[in-house]
Protein backbone atom coordinates (compact mmCIF):
# COMPACT_ATOMS: atom_id res chain seq x y z
CA UNK A 1 0.00 0.00 0.00
CA UNK A 2 1.31 3.45 -0.91
CA UNK A 3 1.97 6.00 1.77
CA UNK A 4 0.26 9.35 1.37
CA UNK A 5 2.64 11.91 -0.11
CA UNK A 6 2.48 14.20 2.94
CA UNK A 7 3.15 11.27 5.29
CA UNK A 8 6.12 10.22 3.17
CA UNK A 9 7.63 13.70 3.30
CA UNK A 10 7.71 13.45 7.10
CA UNK A 11 9.88 10.30 7.13
CA UNK A 12 12.22 11.05 4.21
CA UNK A 13 15.27 13.30 4.31
CA UNK A 14 17.08 14.47 1.18
CA UNK A 15 20.70 15.61 0.89
CA UNK A 16 23.07 16.64 -1.91
CA UNK A 17 24.95 13.65 -3.32
CA UNK A 18 28.37 14.72 -2.10
CA UNK A 19 31.41 12.47 -2.55
CA UNK A 20 31.29 11.58 1.15
CA UNK A 21 27.97 9.83 0.38
CA UNK A 22 29.65 7.54 -2.17
CA UNK A 23 28.58 4.29 -0.49
CA UNK A 24 24.96 5.46 -0.27
CA UNK A 25 24.93 6.37 -3.97
CA UNK A 26 26.36 2.95 -4.84
CA UNK A 27 23.72 1.25 -2.69
CA UNK A 28 20.94 3.02 -4.60
CA UNK A 29 22.36 2.54 -8.10
CA UNK A 30 23.30 -1.10 -7.58
CA UNK A 31 19.72 -1.93 -6.55
CA UNK A 32 18.35 -0.83 -9.92
CA UNK A 33 19.29 -2.84 -13.03
CA UNK A 34 20.99 -0.50 -15.52
CA UNK A 35 21.61 2.35 -13.07
CA UNK A 36 24.53 0.36 -11.64
CA UNK A 37 26.07 0.21 -15.12
CA UNK A 38 25.29 3.73 -16.33
CA UNK A 39 25.96 5.68 -13.12
CA UNK A 40 24.14 8.67 -14.63
CA UNK A 41 26.65 8.93 -17.49
CA UNK A 42 23.97 8.70 -20.20
CA UNK A 43 23.38 12.45 -20.66
CA UNK A 44 26.96 13.43 -19.88
CA UNK A 45 29.01 11.23 -22.20
CA UNK A 46 28.71 10.49 -25.92
CA UNK A 47 26.64 7.34 -26.55
CA UNK A 48 29.61 5.23 -27.62
CA UNK A 49 31.71 6.28 -24.61
CA UNK A 50 28.84 5.56 -22.23
CA UNK A 51 28.33 2.10 -23.73
CA UNK A 52 32.07 1.33 -23.81
CA UNK A 53 32.34 2.43 -20.17
CA UNK A 54 29.47 0.13 -19.13
CA UNK A 55 29.87 -0.69 -15.47
CA UNK A 56 33.05 0.10 -13.59
CA UNK A 57 34.35 2.80 -15.97
CA UNK A 58 31.08 4.76 -15.74
CA UNK A 59 31.20 4.35 -11.97
CA UNK A 60 34.74 5.82 -11.87
CA UNK A 61 33.68 8.65 -14.21
CA UNK A 62 30.70 9.45 -11.96
CA UNK A 63 32.72 9.66 -8.74
CA UNK A 64 35.59 11.55 -10.40
CA UNK A 65 33.05 14.07 -11.71
CA UNK A 66 31.37 14.34 -8.30
CA UNK A 67 34.76 14.83 -6.64
CA UNK A 68 35.80 17.56 -9.12
CA UNK A 69 32.49 19.25 -9.96
CA UNK A 70 30.27 18.65 -6.96
CA UNK A 71 26.98 16.81 -6.50
CA UNK A 72 25.16 15.76 -9.67
CA UNK A 73 21.94 15.18 -7.77
CA UNK A 74 20.32 14.45 -4.45
CA UNK A 75 19.79 11.36 -2.31
CA UNK A 76 16.67 10.46 -0.34
CA UNK A 77 16.98 8.61 2.96
CA UNK A 78 14.27 6.73 4.82
CA UNK A 79 15.13 6.44 8.51
CA UNK A 80 18.80 6.85 7.62
CA UNK A 81 18.76 4.23 4.84
CA UNK A 82 19.54 5.35 1.26
CA UNK A 83 16.27 5.04 -0.69
CA UNK A 84 16.47 7.03 -3.94
CA UNK A 85 18.34 9.37 -6.24
CA UNK A 86 17.39 12.29 -8.48
CA UNK A 87 19.94 13.62 -10.93
CA UNK A 88 19.88 17.41 -11.31
CA UNK A 89 22.50 19.89 -12.51
CA UNK A 90 22.88 22.85 -14.88
CA UNK A 91 22.08 21.82 -18.46
CA UNK A 92 25.47 23.05 -19.67
CA UNK A 93 27.36 20.18 -18.04
CA UNK A 94 25.43 17.54 -20.03
CA UNK A 95 27.75 17.19 -23.03
CA UNK A 96 25.55 14.72 -24.91
CA UNK A 97 22.63 17.18 -24.98
CA UNK A 98 24.65 19.59 -27.10
CA UNK A 99 24.29 17.13 -29.97
CA UNK A 100 20.74 15.95 -29.26
CA UNK A 101 18.17 16.55 -31.96
CA UNK A 102 15.19 15.75 -29.74
CA UNK A 103 16.38 17.38 -26.51
CA UNK A 104 18.18 20.42 -27.85
CA UNK A 105 17.76 23.70 -26.00
CA UNK A 106 14.29 25.22 -26.28
CA UNK A 107 15.77 28.71 -26.11
CA UNK A 108 18.87 30.47 -24.82
CA UNK A 109 17.69 30.62 -21.23
CA UNK A 110 20.00 28.94 -18.70
CA UNK A 111 18.20 25.98 -17.16
CA UNK A 112 18.87 23.20 -14.71
CA UNK A 113 17.91 19.73 -15.85
CA UNK A 114 16.33 16.83 -13.97
CA UNK A 115 17.81 13.81 -15.73
CA UNK A 116 16.89 10.69 -13.82
CA UNK A 117 15.30 9.00 -10.87
CA UNK A 118 16.56 5.81 -9.26
CA UNK A 119 14.50 4.31 -6.45
CA UNK A 120 15.54 1.16 -4.64
CA UNK A 121 13.09 -1.71 -5.05
CA UNK A 122 11.76 -1.75 -1.50
CA UNK A 123 10.95 1.98 -1.63
CA UNK A 124 9.03 1.97 -4.92
CA UNK A 125 5.33 2.78 -5.35
CA UNK A 126 5.29 5.10 -2.35
CA UNK A 127 5.50 8.51 -4.02
CA UNK A 128 9.26 8.88 -3.61
CA UNK A 129 9.81 10.20 -7.14
CA UNK A 130 7.56 13.17 -6.49
CA UNK A 131 9.28 13.92 -3.21
CA UNK A 132 12.69 13.65 -4.91
CA UNK A 133 11.56 16.05 -7.62
CA UNK A 134 10.32 18.55 -5.05
CA UNK A 135 13.64 18.37 -3.18
CA UNK A 136 15.60 18.63 -6.45
CA UNK A 137 13.79 21.91 -7.13
CA UNK A 138 14.81 23.21 -3.70
CA UNK A 139 18.42 22.07 -4.31
CA UNK A 140 18.61 23.80 -7.72
CA UNK A 141 17.00 26.97 -6.37
CA UNK A 142 19.53 27.09 -3.54
CA UNK A 143 22.24 27.12 -6.22
CA UNK A 144 20.68 30.00 -8.12
CA UNK A 145 18.50 28.15 -10.65
CA UNK A 146 15.68 30.24 -12.13
CA UNK A 147 14.33 27.58 -14.47
CA UNK A 148 14.29 23.75 -14.36
CA UNK A 149 13.54 21.34 -17.22
CA UNK A 150 12.84 17.65 -17.53
CA UNK A 151 12.15 15.12 -20.30
CA UNK A 152 9.73 12.72 -18.61
CA UNK A 153 7.75 9.94 -20.24
CA UNK A 154 4.10 10.60 -21.04
CA UNK A 155 2.35 7.35 -20.11
CA UNK A 156 -0.89 8.58 -21.73
CA UNK A 157 0.87 8.56 -25.11
CA UNK A 158 1.91 4.91 -24.89
CA UNK A 159 5.30 5.05 -23.19
CA UNK A 160 6.44 1.80 -21.63
CA UNK A 161 6.50 1.51 -17.84
CA UNK A 162 9.71 -0.52 -18.10
CA UNK A 163 12.15 2.33 -18.55
CA UNK A 164 11.00 5.33 -16.57
CA UNK A 165 14.34 6.66 -15.31
CA UNK A 166 13.63 10.25 -16.54
CA UNK A 167 10.40 10.29 -14.55
CA UNK A 168 6.78 10.42 -15.63
CA UNK A 169 4.91 13.45 -16.87
CA UNK A 170 2.18 13.36 -14.22
CA UNK A 171 4.76 13.73 -11.42
CA UNK A 172 6.31 16.80 -13.09
CA UNK A 173 2.89 18.36 -13.75
CA UNK A 174 1.91 17.80 -10.10
CA UNK A 175 4.92 19.91 -9.08
CA UNK A 176 3.99 22.81 -11.37
CA UNK A 177 6.00 22.03 -14.53
CA UNK A 178 4.39 22.91 -17.87
CA UNK A 179 5.04 21.44 -21.30
CA UNK A 180 7.06 23.80 -23.51
CA UNK A 181 7.96 21.50 -26.43
CA UNK A 182 7.38 17.97 -27.70
CA UNK A 183 9.73 16.59 -30.33
CA UNK A 184 8.97 12.93 -29.56
CA UNK A 185 5.43 11.60 -29.04
CA UNK A 186 6.09 10.21 -25.55
CA UNK A 187 8.79 12.64 -24.31
CA UNK A 188 7.65 16.22 -23.72
CA UNK A 189 10.04 18.94 -22.62
CA UNK A 190 8.65 20.37 -19.40
CA UNK A 191 9.76 23.47 -17.55
CA UNK A 192 9.31 25.07 -14.14
CA UNK A 193 10.04 28.76 -13.72
CA UNK A 194 11.14 29.56 -10.19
Amino acid sequence: MSLEYDALSKIIECHPALIRRKEDIETIFEDCADAGHFFCAFWHLPKKACENNWGEANRRWFFDTTRNYGPLGIIAYSKGEPAGWCGIAPRGIYDRLRRSRFFSAVDGRPVWLVTCFVVRKKFRRQGLSRLLLREAIVFAQSHGAKCIEGYPFDLDRGASRGDLYPGILSVFLAEGFVEVARRLPTRPVVRLNI
